[in-house]
């Protein structure tokens, strides 16, 4: 086929079941150590949707991620792990997947095809113009995402995306496009492969400069975290003993009686 998206192109492996284990594993090795050059390619685009995204956060926006599939999945997973990471609301990231929450775990028929689907989704959680959408998409095809951005677009908010195809009409729609194409998967058309492994690593990017942008890290250190378990309050423990300078048994006692590695320092961080 003419013009066929780098993401359905043949593989540049034959003969996979032929493969020992140690083949398979080295190949698909190989394969994925392309993917953060492939990323590297595209930062200055990765540094405008964060600066943008930023920029409407600081003001009091929300970011919103969506997506079909692997490319769903991933955007929930990033959003699901802000609060925790850096105590923020469970309503300031979100992540939206077609089909809902079950297709987090079974795929939903015909939900990706539907194009009014996200605007839907979208409007449960009252997305204005002070927001950011970034539209997840392997193949930069997918109707659910493709809807989605349209309508926000047409409601004056901001829009981004992350594809591994270029040139595709979920790039041409969003007004902050990230392409990382990193050619033919290992197995013909699985997208869950390299494009979902460089989807996953710009998220992290994202999320991660947006909030130590917003201030929610200190120096390296995750203060906001949430001591939800025994390590997360271990790991406050620490922070506390190393910024400042005391003991183990008052940088317990601090952080039980104040809740959070922030508020702490903020008291007696002089």
């Amino acid at each position: 086929m003419k013009n066929k998206p780098t993401t359905e192109q043949a593989s540049n492996y034959n003969n996979l079941e032929k493969m020992s284990t140690t083949e398979l594993l080295k190949n698909i090795n190989n394969e994925d150590k392309t993917v953060p050059n492939a990323i590297e390619k595209v930062i200055p685009s990765i540094e405008k949707l964060v600066n943008s995204i930023h920029t409407k956060m600081k003001n009091g926006g929300r970011l919103f991620y969506i997506g079909a599939g692997t490319s769903g999945r991933l955007g929930v997973l990033d959003a699901s792990e802000c609060p925790p990471t850096y105590g923020v609301s469970d309503n300031w990231v979100i992540g939206l997947i077609a089909g809902g929450d079950s297709a987090l775990r079974k795929a939903v028929e015909n939900a990706e095809d539907d194009t009014t689907l996200a605007w839907k989704d979208l409007q449960n959680y009252h997305i204005s113009d002070k927001d950011v959408l970034v539209g997840i998409a392997a193949s930069g095809t997918t109707p659910y995402v493709i809807g989605g951005l349209k309508k926000a677009k047409e409601n004056n908010i901001v829009t981004g995306c992350i594809v591994c195809n270029k040139n595709s009409p979920v790039a041409e729609v969003a007004d902050f496009p990230i392409e990382i194409v990193v050619g033919p998967e290992f197995v013909t058309g699985s997208t869950r492969m390299k494009a979902g492994t460089a989807q996953k690593l710009v998220l992290n990017m994202i999320s991660t400069s947006v909030m130590i942008k917003l201030g929610r890290v200190k120096d390296n250190k995750m203060v906001h975290m949430q001591l939800s378990n025994t390590k997360l309050v271990n790991r406050g423990i620490l922070m506390l003993m190393d910024e400042l300078h005391i003991n183990q048994e008052l940088a317990t006692s601090l952080l039980e009686e104040h809740k959070n590695v922030k508020n702490v320092l903020d008291i007696y961080q002089k």
